[in-house]
Parts: C-alpha cells; structure tokens; sequence
C-alpha cells in the first residue's frame, strides 16, 4: 500500500463516490448467535506470521512466493469448507511477466449474508525506502506489510473449523498488492483489482474488512477517510464493538488517506474499510518499505487485539 497524497486523495474521493454510490441497506450490527465467538490466540496467530516469513520474501516471480502460496492453500484447505486460486498474469516492469494468484476461500458457502476478510500474501520486491542505496533494490521481509493480516485470517480460518459463524465468511488473499514502484499506482493492488473485475457470479457481500500492516508491536489503528466516506456504518460497527470490547488499539481519530486493495473493491460496489497502522512503528514511519520489517518488530498482542475484535464483529452478523 501506499499513502496517498491529500490532492489525489480529493479526487480519488470524488472518483469513488460517483463509482460507489452507498447502498441503501441497513448497516450491518453485532446480534450475537447462539454460537458465541472462539478465543482468537494471538500466539497461534503469530505462529503463522513466522511460517510465512520462513520462506523469505514472497515477491512474485521468488521461490519464497511459490512456496508460501502453496502454504496458504493448504492451511485453509484444512479449515473452510471450499478454497480456488484465482490465477492470472500481469505485465510488470522492462518486459517481465508477473505470474500471479488470488487465494479465495469461504466457510458456510451456502449463507446467503456473507462477509469479506482481505489481506495481501504478497511482499515488496525491493526495500525502496532504505536510506542506503546499495539496499533498496532488495526484497524485504514483509512481517507486518503482507504477513500480520494473513495470519490473523489464518487464525479465525482455523477456529471456524470447529465452531462457524451463522453468516457466511469469505477469505480473500490478493497478491501483487505491493508490486508497483513508488509513484506509480497502476502496479500497485493488482490482485485486488483483478478480482474487483473477475467477481464470482453474482458475488455481494454485505460488506469487506481489509487487514493490512496490523501486527505493529507498538499497534494503533486509526479510522482511515476512504473507508469513513464509502462505509461509514462498517467502521462504526468496528470501531464500537473494539471499545465495547476495551481493546485500546483501536483510536477514536482519524489518519491520512491510504491508496490500498479497498479501494478497487469498493469501486466494484463491495464497501470495504481498512485496518491499517501506517506509522510503522511510530511517526518516522521507518521500517516501512525497509528491510527492518521482520518479526521482531511484531507481536502476538497486537495480532490478537484485531483477531479478538473481528471474530465479535463476524459471529455477531445473521445467516
């Protein structure tokens, strides 16, 4: 993802709302079912942010991108009920060919009510933000941007196995959301508008939760603008069940725009909000896009902060 900038932002504003008209169905609330939500355990959470991380960088085209791929199919295919690979190609950068794949997996595919979870697997090919040039055309690590929201997804994934919610949950992992270089925003969310163009036949959910650089040891969340413009009932929903639930975390102010996968999927009329902590770890926003996001610099807690409140969001919406 990237920060968008205030004037862009402006017209990305006015480009979506014309794009997006806010439909008008009733906002989504928190009615707990009769199956009250799992414990969300950060450390499993954890577990699987250093397994994807194990594999190095997964920037397209990587062994470590092929191999995790396969990783991620295989956790989820041992706790939801259907998952596809949604596979497709891109051109990248001097003539190279980015072969890339969507992840889509669903628990209860036959609920009518269906909620959408969203994170990218995918990391950045090069540390563009290194101070040290020699480094900047390295990949990075990618533990908290790319790793963080997957494992929480891979979390809830696995508790659902034993104890599934009453709507039905979509789990939908993009790849080559990172891929463009800095400037350039047509490379950048290429999994998500990808799918954005290519729904499942009469696909709609009544609303999307993006995951994306959520596992920042020294996490705090604030409301991103996009998402307050285009759903504003869903980030109510979100931010109230995190103080009805004293979850810290989440912080009742708002941040700068950020140009991220939620933005092509509510252009496809999928009101999507983001949960991002751009500051990366603080306001030097320094180990953003850098070889210093490694696992180090993450923390159960925090994955399970959000975990706790999504898995209360989720079990709280009718089949």
């Amino acid at each position: 993802m990237k920060i968008t900038p205030v004037i862009v932002t402006i017209l990305l504003f006015v480009s979506c709302s014309r794009q997006v008209p806010v439909p008008k169905t009733p906002a989504p609330q928190a009615q707990f079912t009769i199956t009250p939500p799992p414990v969300f355990n950060g450390g499993e959470a954890f577990g699987f942010l250093q397994a994807q991380t194990a594999f190095g960088p997964r920037n397209p085209g990587s062994t470590g991108h092929q191999k995790c791929l396969d990783y991620l199919v295989n956790q989820l295919a041992h706790a939801v009920d259907t998952v596809s690979r949604q596979e497709f190609t891109a051109d990248g950068y001097d003539g190279e060919k980015l072969a890339l794949t969507n992840v889509f997996a669903q628990v209860n595919p036959k609920a009518g009510n269906r909620i959408l979870l969203i994170a990218h697997w995918d990391t950045r090919p090069r540390a563009d933000q290194e101070k040290d040039p020699a480094k900047q055309q390295q990949p990075i690590l990618g533990a908290n941007d790319g790793a963080s929201g997957v494992a929480i997804l891979l979390e809830i994934a696995r508790l659902m196995k034993h104890a599934p919610p009453a709507a039905g949950i979509d789990f939908l992992l993009v790849d080559g959301e990172d891929y463009g270089k800095e400037g350039d925003q047509a490379n950048y969310l290429l999994g998500a508008r990808y799918f954005a163009q290519h729904l499942p036949p009469g696909y709609r959910p009544a609303f999307g939760i993006l995951l994306d650089m959520v596992g920042d040891s020294n996490l705090e969340l604030l409301r991103e603008p996009t998402s307050v413009q285009l759903a504003p009932d869903v980030v109510s929903l979100v931010w109230s069940t995190a103080k009805s639930l004293g979850v810290y975390q989440f912080t009742d102010a708002d941040q700068r725009p950020v140009l991220d996968d939620h933005v092509p999927l509510n252009e496809a009329g999928i009101r999507t909000i983001d949960l991002i902590d751009f500051q990366y770890p603080d306001a030097s926003n320094r180990y953003w896009h850098t070889l210093e996001d490694t696992p180090d610099k993450c923390s159960a807690a925090s994955l399970e902060a959000v975990g706790k409140v999504l898995l209360a969001v989720l079990y709280g919406q009718p089949a």
